[in-house]
């Protein structure tokens, strides 16, 4: 008894028994608040250094490079369908004139027919004025069509003022019937040739089978005549 109670008696230690659960939790809050002070430490250290505002700088930069590209790239869309249009109008306008040079050949070989037809028509000599290819046909009941060239040989002859005179000649009602269109003889005026087409309207009941042409000149005198059947 005494020798514990003395100075050489053996140490004591007081300790607190706190559990183990406590203890993991208040080592994980140590350790994150060291993370924290670790996380802040380099957050602050980079602020310093300006790597952060050279970060923020350099995609300010990226983002306004990437805006020009988009620009760019639209003026290049822009300026390719414009191209296109272009391109595209100018193929429709080669096929237009294309099909006009066709309609154009079209009507010269028509014209050289319409040449030669007349150059055919042409008197082999002497001079004068004829009637050629006259041509008649009922469009409809009372109603007559008619067609016909005046020619004039030579070539240094005078323009030749005149007049032509149409007479339908048939039956009406089992009798002979013959007919000028009101108003006479109907002026003609030509240089080389002209050609001469109307309409004449008549009794509906007529029958008409021929009909006759005279051209006249000035002075009433008879220049030409010809009679085409109906």
């Amino acid at each position: 008894m005494r020798r514990r109670l003395s100075v050489s008696a053996p140490r004591m230690i007081v300790r607190s028994h706190l559990p183990w659960p406590l203890r993991w939790a208040l080592a994980a809050l140590v350790l994150g608040f060291s993370a924290a002070i670790a996380m802040w430490a380099f957050e602050f250290g980079k602020d310093i250094a300006g790597l952060d505002r050279n970060a923020q700088a350099q995609i300010s930069r990226l983002r306004e490079e990437l805006s020009q590209l988009r620009s760019e790239r639209e003026r290049n869309l822009s300026i390719a369908n414009t191209a296109d249009s272009l391109l595209r109008t100018e193929r429709a306008a080669q096929e237009r004139l294309a099909a006009q040079l066709k309609q154009i050949e079209a009507e010269n070989l028509a014209l050289k027919a319409d040449l030669g037809f007349f150059e055919r028509l042409l008197p082999a000599g002497g001079g004068g004025v004829s009637i050629r290819g006259l041509q008649a046909e009922i469009k409809a009941p009372g109603q007559l069509r008619f067609q016909l060239l005046v020619l004039q040989a030579g070539k240094t002859l005078p323009d030749f003022q005149g007049q032509y005179e149409i007479t339908l000649v048939g039956t009406l009602d089992g009798k002979p019937w013959t007919f000028q269109p009101p108003g006479g003889a109907r002026p003609l005026h030509l240089k080389q040739y002209l050609r001469v087409e109307g309409m004449i309207d008549h009794t509906p009941r007529a029958v008409v089978k021929t009909v006759q042409v005279r051209v006249m000149d000035a002075s009433g005198g008879v220049k030409a005549t010809q009679a085409a059947k109906v």
